[in-house]
């Protein structure tokens, strides 16, 4: 039965249905994610195997590629799912992408994975944007910051299941190609019963009616808006210490403590990501209890995750014991979940719903190409030798000033948030 069928005639949805939205993308999340977290944990294998891929610059160059192409598509992307709905975006980038990641594991050279891993980035810019502004448009109230959260649960149950991926290519009898094969297979599968079964919330006249301005017009009128121009810049700073510790913390473990492939992603990716789903539903609490005190409880559970990355950034670069870097490892994580289970609730506090898709396809783009240059920047870093307490060193700086950006943020009173109705 489609999710808008008993819809009543109050814009306000009931929380079932608002739930249930969240529960139908989670496995979509963990998909999204799961492939991006694969490549991380199986490098070895793939470098062993895809001629022409011989050092971590390229490496470094390949990630990046996909990061480029999903940073400059995230703002259509977004304006699309704002202009003509939320459920066609999502299904549709899923069963693209799905395709995709089958196709990778076919590749023969290194021009393939890199042409791969940018198509990649064609399909998965759609999802973000579109599946966030869709939580929020269904939770207006009080749930905000915790339904984000869970959702985001199912990015890091993705990456967790990929920590495994590198035990995966080390079987002879699955091997790297095996593993983008079958996740392939899954996500288009699953593409059909959620196009069938999900639905973007009604709007009323007056939102189908500002949602017809073109893309210019409505990019120029968040760039008019302070608040959210901070917010990109907070979106964006952490951001570099994450892609770098998601994309590169198997291969420093490895090298730095002598491990195993596998054991280097379970390490480097199962404590993070643990850590994070915590963090998210913790974060997410006490977000959503703040906002009853106060409008900038979420901002400031935010700024308490920036907070723990100043400790857990120098301790990664500075721990010469395996154990050490795990713990610091987790003290990240819980630090990334107050963080990421905000951003979209904090932006829909200063930009109007029928530009939330847009708002965060343009951080996205933002965000992700630094994240990019950043991958990049530490594969040729690492190739020179550079410290890594003097690279995490200056991400924990970098944390710091992020704390103060988005301390800086002013919530709209306009759009301030009204309680639910009960289910």
């Amino acid at each position: 039965m489609p999710l808008d069928s008993d819809f009543p005639q109050d814009p306000q949805p009931p929380s079932r249905i608002a739930w249930l939205v969240v529960a139908m993308l989670i496995p979509v999340a963990l998909l999204n994610y799961l492939d991006r977290q694969m490549v991380a944990t199986m490098k070895t294998s793939i470098m062993a195997d895809v001629p022409g891929l011989e050092d971590r610059a390229q490496w470094g160059f390949m990630l990046g590629s996909f990061k480029w192409i999903y940073a400059v598509l995230s703002p259509f992307g977004g304006y699309i799912a704002d202009r003509f709905g939320r459920r066609l975006v999502i299904g549709g980038s899923l069963l693209v992408w799905s395709a995709v990641t089958m196709a990778t594991g076919f590749v023969t050279d290194y021009h393939g994975l890199v042409a791969t891993r940018a198509l990649m980035g064609i399909s998965e810019a759609f999802y973000i944007p579109a599946a966030l502004a869709l939580i929020a448009d269904y939770h207006r109230g009080s749930t905000r910051s915790r339904a984000v959260g869970v959702h985001q649960a199912g990015i890091y149950a993705g990456q967790i299941i990929g920590a495994y991926a590198g035990h995966v290519a080390d079987s002879p009898a699955l091997g790297w190609r095996f593993a983008f094969q079958a996740c392939g297979v899954i996500g288009m599968i699953y593409a059909l019963p959620l196009l069938l079964i999900l639905r973007d919330r009604p709007t009323k006249p007056a939102e189908e009616k500002h949602r017809e301005a073109s893309m210019f017009s409505a990019l120029g009128e968040l760039l008019r808006n302070r608040d959210y121009r901070l917010l990109v810049i907070y979106f964006t700073l952490p951001a570099i210490a994450g892609w770098v510790v998601r994309d590169w913390m198997p291969d420093i473990l490895k090298e730095r403590f002598s491990l195993t492939q596998g054991n280097a992603g379970v390490y480097a990716v199962l404590p993070v990501q643990l850590a994070s789903m915590a963090g998210v539903v913790l974060g997410g609490w006490l977000a959503d209890m703040g906002m009853r005190r106060t409008d900038r409880g979420r901002i400031l559970v935010s700024a308490a995750g920036m907070i723990l990355f100043l400790p857990s950034l120098f301790g990664v670069g500075f721990s010469e014991h395996l154990g050490l870097a795990v713990a610091f490892l987790v003290l990240y994580g819980i630090g990334w979940g107050f963080f990421d289970c905000n951003n979209m609730p904090i932006l829909s506090q200063i930009v109007p719903a029928d530009r939330r898709a847009l708002g965060y396809g343009l951080m996205n783009l933002v965000s992700i190409s630094t994240g990019g240059f950043a991958d990049w920047g530490f594969g040729a870093l690492r190739d020179r030798n550079i410290p890594l307490t003097m690279i995490f060193g200056g991400f924990a700086l970098i944390a710091l000033a992020s704390a103060a950006v988005v301390l800086a943020i002013r919530p709209r009173r306009d759009l301030a948030e009204k309680p639910e109705p009960a289910a």
